[in-house]
């Protein structure tokens, strides 16, 4: 197949490239590299992949690229709260405008993955699982437009949407803002790390296996389409708290404490069944503590804190 990827060269992207071109597609990516980062060149020797410097939002640089592909994955975004605090109109034109955009540009013919985020949940029932079926209460700007964006694309048709739980583990574009990413660091170079409503909980999941989750609806799309999916580890719906006993696991020297005063500004705590995905056949190969391990490894390489996406 034929794929457009606009956004295919950030977190997620970086490593969905390289799995969509071992698994024989062309490719062809749409990004502006905000970041300056410099993933992606491993894969510039395949003759499948086509890396264009631009903006999703370029309506006329989006139009000539969308003709001849079968499929879109649109991971061009503002990913996380802080970002779209930070700069509101950026993040609704990017994550949904754009996709918008995207569904007025688009043949029926050409289906859609779009990944959107679980924390559309907000603050669940006490011990109550999320559903697909849940309803939704985005508490954040990011959370809104991701809803809203899902919406849109489940209306329109011929698609998959994909509510993934919080993405961990390396990846050659990397992050240090996500919450097992951010707590592996501190415990690693900081060796201490100060919580708060540190019983808070959410769902996790690596970033190669929203990859293959990706790959695993592409190969699926005609008994899945027109549905949304939870996409987490079953086994990883844990708290802040038990997040950093995990960690100091494997960094054994790690202090970690509670505030007595002051709140989190991320009001998510919710607890999530990945079920219905799971019933398709999908299953998470990499587990919370591999991907810890794997963080502590390549924190050996990262030592500045430039890897975020404010």
């Amino acid at each position: 197949m034929r794929i457009l990827v606009t956004g295919g060269a950030g977190y997620i992207g970086s490593i969905l490239v390289p799995t969509l071109l071992r698994n024989g597609h062309e490719v062809v990516v749409v990004d502006n590299f905000m970041y300056n980062q410099t993933s992606l060149l491993d894969c510039c020797n395949d003759k499948k992949l086509r890396i264009i410097r631009g903006d999703a939002r370029n309506k006329e640089l989006i139009s000539k690229y969308i003709e001849n592909v079968d499929a879109i994955f649109p991971l061009a975004c503002y990913t996380g709260a802080p970002l779209c605090s930070k700069d509101p109109v950026g993040a609704e034109t990017i994550n949904l405008n754009a996709i918008k955009m995207l569904l007025d540009l688009r043949k029926n013919d050409q289906t859609i993955i779009f990944p959107t985020t679980n924390s559309g949940y907000g603050v669940g029932q006490k011990d109550k699982y999320c559903t697909e079926e849940t309803t939704l209460n985005p508490i954040s700007l990011y959370g809104k437009l991701k809803v809203d964006a899902e919406k849109a694309i489940l209306e329109a048709g011929n698609s998959i949407t994909l509510r993934l739980a919080t993405v961990f583990g390396i990846s050659p574009r990397m992050r240090l803002d996500l919450l097992v990413n951010d707590f592996t660091y501190r415990a690693v170079n900081d060796g201490f790390l100060v919580l708060f409503e540190s019983h808070f909980k959410r769902n996790y999941v690596h970033v190669r296996d929203v990859a293959k989750a990706f790959i695993h609806c592409l190969d699926n799309f005609d008994n899945m389409k027109n549905e949304t999916y939870n996409v987490g580890l079953s086994d990883a719906n844990i708290s802040k708290w038990d997040l950093c006993e995990e960690i100091k696991k494997q960094v054994p020297d790690f202090y970690f404490a509670e505030a007595e005063i002051g709140e989190d500004l991320d009001k998510r705590d919710y607890v999530v069944s990945n079920e219905k995905i799971e019933a398709t056949g999908f299953k998470p190969e990499n587990s919370l503590q591999q991907g810890i391990e794997e963080l502590i490894k390549g924190y050996q390489v990262i030592r500045r804190n430039q890897y975020s996406n404010v």
